[in-house]
């Protein structure tokens, strides 16, 4: 393909906490590439997606949820959605249309006042609402934010997919494509392996463990036979948070290596042998070091 054949854009992936953000770019990319929870605030880094449709190659930055900060780590988070959203090609805020507009969305439209890049607005989990009440809210936000398309789609059962897939192609502007075709994400294998471990310690644990946790891979060993081998810690806050991690005779910990496991043998393609550990680490929200492997800036 020609340059001028070729087009290749990032898109920011913005909305609320829980409205579906990484549900949905799994769903545009066309596989697993950020972790997903019903569990609010579980994006923590900018990651990207890379989907490709027909000549175009579609980078969508799945960003954080955009809420009201309060430590650190969520300044981290949130200005990394904001800095996603500025650096892109075209917003594409993403709506719980069950949730309709609180006020955290509230707080995001009011932002997006002074916008200089163009927005499609998506209202997802529409399987989940009248119609009645879904036009409503839908002629309600483009009134107020004027965007250039609005979509309805339900991310988890892939319904309007199709439709906003292509309509994301037409407007990337033309260029070479950025990443190799094979890529579907920019996010390193190590990286990965990292999130897929906290994926499956935040719907495993629920609300017995806050989310001031975090996941380190600490070495990475890829053997002759073809398999890798990956140590990791779990870094939690204080004794307590450990004694829940490793659960009682250690069985918690031990499903949640199995699943784990499983995820990231499945994204490397290889048999993985994964080991975990616990570590209690009163102030790992001041650890510069730890914002890097996570991949946010540090916030002050």
């Amino acid at each position: 393909m020609t340059r001028s054949e070729t087009r290749a854009g990032f898109v920011a992936v913005i909305g609320a906490p829980n409205a579906g953000k990484s549900t949905l770019v799994n769903a545009l990319v066309g596989q697993k590439v950020a972790i997903v929870s019903p569990k609010a605030q579980t994006t923590r880094a900018r990651l990207m997606g890379i989907a490709i449709e027909d000549s175009a190659q579609i980078l969508l930055v799945d960003t954080p949820g955009i809420f009201e900060p309060r430590r650190r780590l969520d300044r981290a988070m949130v200005a990394a959605a904001w800095t996603g959203a500025k650096d892109a090609d075209l917003i594409l805020l993403v709506i719980d249309a069950a949730a309709g507009v609180n006020s955290e969305v509230e707080r995001i439209m009011s932002s997006l006042g002074e916008r200089r890049r163009p927005l499609f607005l998506v209202l997802n989990k529409i399987d989940l609402v009248k119609k009645a009440k879904l036009l409503g809210l839908s002629a309600q936000l483009a009134e107020r934010l004027n965007p250039q398309r609005v979509f309805m789609v339900s991310a988890s059962k892939g319904d309007g997919i199709c439709d906003l897939k292509v309509d994301l192609a037409r407007a990337m502007p033309e260029g070479p494509w950025l990443y190799p075709e094979e890529d579907v994400s920019d996010a390193t294998d190590r990286m990965i392996a990292a999130e897929l471990t906290r994926e499956q310690i935040v719907n495993q644990l629920h609300q017995e463990l806050p989310y001031a946790t975090v996941v380190e891979t600490e070495s990475w060993e890829d053997r002759p036979d073809g398999s890798t081998v990956i140590n990791q810690q779990i870094i939690v806050e204080r004794d307590s948070q450990k004694a829940i991690v490793i659960g009682k005779a250690g069985r918690r910990l031990k499903a949640i290596g199995a699943a784990a496991r499983a995820e990231i043998a499945e994204h490397l393609g290889r048999v993985v042998h994964l080991y975990l550990h616990v570590k209690v680490e009163p102030k790992w929200g001041e650890d510069r070091g730890l914002y890097r492997e996570i991949g946010l800036e540090w916030a002050d």
